[in-house]
């Protein structure tokens, strides 16, 4: 792993040496408490009990799918497999989790959990490159992420891989009633025109080329293309394809049937700003909104 200095410009330059947390709860708490800010994840159980085991950190992400946090707290701990384990474990208990999030956040956001693609975040002060090459070839949703602490008061988490999650078969429970079960974003794909196809693979190869550290997350009834949290959010329909960026509507100059606000309107996915593509200059002229999208979130 590429190693990461941090300097100090107040008095002279100096280097500010890193340094393990003298103790994994520390780092534990701090990530519990501020799960939002670091992760983009709504914190809900600590130590959450199982029957062979306890998750370190069980949260839900803005997509509502379900997130386990398992910290490494040792150089031989296999934190990776844990996880898998755990995750495992979560998908033959989902009415648990339910209860859990139902308990925390209500009844509404219960309803909303979304299986297609939970999530473990395995932390660790470091990771062999035989843990990075082990995950990529698993094609799960595993995000290894190493933590440096600076001083007293800095903390650095740097994203090692971005995996691109396909839905999981079988799992998906989130069905929209009016829509009816067969309504799914890979179904939506395949019955749309070939042109629309096209350009969504377009907008899709373009997202991806921003930044090595974007991840496509295919979920259910949408694509979540996120860094640590989403900026884009797509559908596709018969005859248009609708982003949601998170942006402030209020700073762009809004086009009728081309930009619209959407931050007291019902909708997929997550941003106020709705994109309406139908050919292929809508898109283009929706490059610049989406390269804004990347580089503020």
């Amino acid at each position: 792993m590429a190693e990461i200095n941090l300097f100090s410009l107040s008095k002279g330059v100096s280097e500010i040496p890193s340094k393990s947390v003298a103790l994994e709860k520390e780092l534990q708490t701090i990530i519990e408490q501020n799960m939002a800010t670091f992760f983009g994840i709504t914190f809900l159980k600590s130590e959450f009990s199982i029957s062979n085991g306890r998750i370190d950190s069980l949260g839900i992400d803005e997509n509502y799918c379900p997130v386990i946090f398992e910290y490494k707290r040792s150089v031989n701990e296999n934190v990776i497999n844990q996880g898998l384990f755990y995750l495992d474990w979560l998908l033959d208990h989902k009415a648990d989790f339910k209860l859990l999030v139902m308990d925390i956040l209500g009844l509404d956001t219960a309803n909303k959990v979304d299986w297609s693609s939970p999530c473990v975040i395995c932390i660790a002060s470091d990771f062999t490159k035989f843990d990075e090459h082990a995950v990529n070839q698993m094609q799960k949703n595993i995000r290894l992420v190493r933590y440096k602490k600076f001083g007293e008061d800095l903390l650095l988490f740097e994203h090692l891989n971005a995996p691109n999650i396909k839905p999981a078969t079988g799992i998906v429970e989130n069905t929209d009633k009016k829509a009816g079960a067969d309504y799914t974003f890979l179904k939506l794909f395949e019955s749309a025109p070939q042109n629309l196809q096209n350009i969504y693979l377009s907008i899709k190869d373009y997202i991806m080329s921003l930044g090595d550290d974007i991840t496509e997350n295919q979920l259910k009834l949408y694509t979540a293309f996120k860094k640590i949290k989403n900026f884009v959010c797509a559908e596709i329909y018969h005859s248009k394809i609708l982003l949601h960026l998170k942006l402030n509507p209020d700073e762009i100059e809004l086009i009728k049937d081309f930009t619209k606000d959407m931050r007291n309107i019902g909708h997929f996915g997550t941003g106020d700003l709705q994109i309406i593509i139908k050919k292929t200059e809508d898109f283009e002229k929706a490059k610049q909104l989406i390269d804004k999208a990347y580089n503020e979130n």
